[in-house]
């Protein structure tokens, strides 16, 4: 074979292993996509206390992990006590004030039943006054006496009735259901939710960071103390959106993390995200801005995707690791297969860089 014929078999198996690359680029592309772009990401919770007061006691130190309603630090108590102990002592006097009004309250039906009688005892008197001067036995002067002090007591009758509905408004309902006594009680519970809260305990289950805190100190109500990285992982992925075609919340993935070369973690798609910023429309009172370039071909738009492992993660992984995830988004026993050795491929890679 001469050298012209060589050099042409070798330009043949040149073109004919591009364009096989190209074809696996494209159905790569479609069904088992693969992106470098993508990071695992914990919530990060700041770590506050609810109320002010005096730390004389921090329980933890600095990147200790805890458990969900581990005490992390707690305020001196003694204030909130006494505030508990005020607010039982106004429950006490709420009752009294209601047992002093009660007792107002008897004593002014009495007045009223005594007006009531003067008024009765009064009109028969005035009947039988009418009576003798239409006779002219008695005066007229006596029978305007008897007349006025009829209409006095009948006053008095109705301002007893009033001072009896006043009373009445006042001292509220009975037991438990008078208003003062609820207020009391509203209260006492707003004293004890402060006790507690001089307790400060993690919300939720992760690693404390950034602590700079020790007793002595006092703290403002809502002023951050402390940072809690949450034990939950969210892992996020940017893909090309034609790469993203075929997937849906569901599929199954793998994660390679830079941190963790050789070692694969199967994962699944929780949910895509509805958008990106360049896609929101901030309603300024502008006019719209269209983008402009010179580009024959532009850039491919990413798209977002959340995933969720199948198995816990290392606790070593910190919030912010690089990750590469391959998708599978095909049921194809051959795409899947490839996607497997992709992954695999790029997982060993990690070793070197």
């Amino acid at each position: 074979m001469t050298p012209d014929q060589r050099f042409a078999r070798h330009v043949r198996f040149a073109i004919l292993m591009l364009t096989a690359l190209f074809v696996y680029f494209l159905a790569a592309d479609l069904y088992m996509p693969l992106t470098p772009q993508a990071q695992l990401t914990r919530s990060v919770v700041r770590i506050a206390p609810r109320v002010s007061g005096q730390v004389i006691d921090v329980t933890v130190t600095n990147n200790q992990h805890v458990e969900a309603g581990q005490l992390l630090f707690r305020l001196d108590p003694r204030p909130f006590v006494l505030k508990v102990k005020e607010a039982q002592l106004m429950i006490e006097r709420a009752r009294q004030d209601y047992s002093e009004r009660d007792a107002n309250l008897g004593a002014a039906q009495a007045d009223l039943s005594a007006a009531k009688a003067k008024v009765q005892e009064l009109a028969a008197q005035a009947a039988r006054i009418r009576t003798l001067h239409d006779r002219n036995f008695v005066s007229t002067q006596l029978r305007d006496q008897i007349n006025a002090s009829l209409t006095i007591a009948q006053s008095q009758v109705r301002a007893a009735s009033s001072t009896i509905e006043e009373i009445r408004a006042r001292r509220g309902g009975p037991g438990d259901d008078n208003v003062h006594v609820r207020q009391a009680q509203n209260a006492l519970e707003q004293a004890r939710l402060q006790l507690d809260y001089s307790e400060i305990r993690a919300e939720r289950a992760g690693v404390v960071g950034n602590l700079q805190l020790s007793p002595g100190a006092y703290l403002q109500a809502g002023a951050s103390v402390m940072a809690l990285v949450e034990d939950n992982a969210d892992v996020t992925a940017d893909f090309r959106e034609k790469a993203l075609r075929y997937a849906q919340p569901g599929t199954t993935a793998s994660v390679v993390f830079d941190a963790r070369p050789g070692e694969i973690f199967a994962a699944k798609v929780s949910h895509l995200e509805s958008g990106v910023k360049e896609g929101q429309i901030d309603a300024n009172g502008d006019l719209a801005a269209p983008l402009q370039s010179d580009r024959w071909v532009r850039d491919a738009q990413r798209q977002r995707i959340h995933l969720v492992f199948n198995t816990d993660l290392p606790p070593m992984l910190p919030s912010g690791a690089k990750a590469t995830v391959q998708l599978f988004s095909s049921d194809n026993a051959v795409a899947r297969l490839m996607g497997a050795l992709q992954i695999r491929l790029v997982s060993l890679i990690h070793y070197v860089y």
